[in-house]
């Protein structure tokens, strides 16, 4: 059973080692350790199976409204709904937070994750250009109102 937990600093190493497997431009250990100890809008969990995490997401409520900034499944346990857990988490929370809506970017070209997020309910609002920094590839905006 996959268990939806808060992200604590317990929790970094792994999480981080999840990030490096999955982002071409990766967060470091610091940047998620000040997340969850400088960032008063940010909201961090992680999927846990048995003792070991599987993923993990991370949204900031600026507002009324939540941007998730990121999420991760560790490469064996993609495809079997850890990353709509996560998502499906962080709807509960927006709407227990009372936010209006959620917002996030994603790559042009990751079809997966464009996929999940649809599967989810958010759809496409607009491109940001040449939004990643490693190789200048769009950014898609997708919205799920609440």
């Amino acid at each position: 059973m996959i268990q939806i937990l808060k992200m604590t600093k317990e929790h970094i190493k792994d999480v981080h080692k999840i990030e490096e497997d999955s982002f071409s431009i990766p967060w470091s250990e610091k940047a998620f350790y000040d997340e969850l100890t400088k960032n008063k809008m940010a909201i961090y969990i992680v999927a846990k199976k048995d003792n070991e995490i599987i993923g993990y997401g991370g949204m900031w409520h600026v507002i009324n409204e939540g941007h998730i900034t990121n999420v991760a499944v560790k490469k064996e346990y993609r495809g079997k709904g850890v990353g709509s857990k996560i998502i499906g988490a962080f709807i509960d929370i927006a709407k227990e937070k009372e936010m209006i809506g959620i917002t996030l970017e994603v790559r042009v070209s990751n079809d997966i994750a464009k996929n999940l997020y649809k599967k989810n309910g958010f759809i496409m609002e607009g491109i940001r250009k040449e939004y990643y920094e490693d190789n200048k590839e769009d950014a898609i905006i997708m919205w799920k109102n609440l």
